[in-house]
């Protein structure tokens, strides 16, 4: 475990990543085992009536399914404590005044979008080019058809918005590449367009998170296995980063991280936290 260096602020509440922290699943994202802890830091929390979310930066699932197969593992996590970035856009979108979207995604990606009155489009649909934004997430079976259909959407127009723009993430059969990172990755080369990240490390998911918990984003704390994404997102928005190894970064990964990627404390996993006794356990 680091050495408590940092002072830590009240926390009000939690947020855990969920692949590599509290599961890992398979490449498929179909199969999951639970962490070692996970299940006992959530009824702990419960216990003393302290909120938390689980904010995952995968969208192939609406949240009430993510959170039923979670519960499945023995994980309490009801509906309502369930994100994703799909959770952050619907959001976001409306207030932007987007009205339409492409979706780059299997059906669950929209989800979230269709909930809060948005117009889902998908590649071959009528009017797919002429949409106000281009969503894209989740979408292994993504050809060439729906990159040219995301460029001809915003060249006409449309903004372009992204779940998740991490490269890898850690599953049960070690790291796995984020599907829509690449898809993004080409979008941008031929439209040069900026994106609106709605996934981990962005703000938007921060503010959304605390606003979710009931508390400032200072007071959140941020629990997570990647430097890039957890800790990144938790140092930018003031808020307290706790570090697993249980993803693909081991304890000699984390000390080698810059301080913007350096967390306020380093866990062996998830179930460490029971044992800081500033954290109240």
């Amino acid at each position: 475990m680091m050495e408590r260096g940092e002072p830590l602020g009240p926390i009000g509440g939690y947020m855990f990543d969920v692949d590599g922290t509290l599961i890992l699943s398979n490449r498929a994202l179909g199969g999951y085992q639970k962490l070692p802890g996970a299940a006992e830091v959530l009824e702990a929390l419960n216990a003393r009536d302290i909120p938390y979310v689980a904010l995952t930066n995968g969208s192939a699932y609406p949240p009430a399914e993510q959170a039923a197969k979670l519960r499945g593992l023995g994980l309490q996590i009801a509906d309502h404590q369930m994100l994703t970035p799909s959770s952050v856009a619907a959001n976001m979108m409306p207030r932007r005044g987007v009205k339409s979207a492409l979706i780059l995604g299997t059906p669950g990606v929209g989800h979230c979008l269709a909930e809060a009155g948005i117009e889902l489009c998908f590649t071959g649909d009528a009017g797919a080019e002429h949409v106000d934004a281009v969503y894209v997430g989740w979408h292994p079976d993504c050809g060439m058809k729906d990159i040219e259909a995301a460029c001809n959407a915003i060249w006409n127009g449309a903004a372009l918005y992204v779940a998740s723009d991490v490269p890898f993430f850690a599953t049960a059969s070690g790291r796995t590449m984020g599907y829509s990172h690449a898809i993004t990755a080409a979008i941008r080369k031929l439209t040069g367009a900026p994106m609106i990240l709605t996934g981990k490390p962005s703000l938007h998911a921060l503010r959304f998170v605390a606003r979710r918990l009931g508390v400032p984003m200072k007071r959140v704390a941020v629990v997570g296995d990647d430097p890039a994404v957890e800790i990144v997102m938790a140092r930018r928005g003031g808020a307290a980063g706790f570090a697993v190894t249980t993803g693909f970064n081991k304890a000699a990964d984390w000390a080698a991280q810059p301080a913007v990627k350096r967390p306020h404390r380093l866990l062996e996993g998830v179930g460490d936290l029971l044992k800081l006794k500033e954290l109240g356990f």
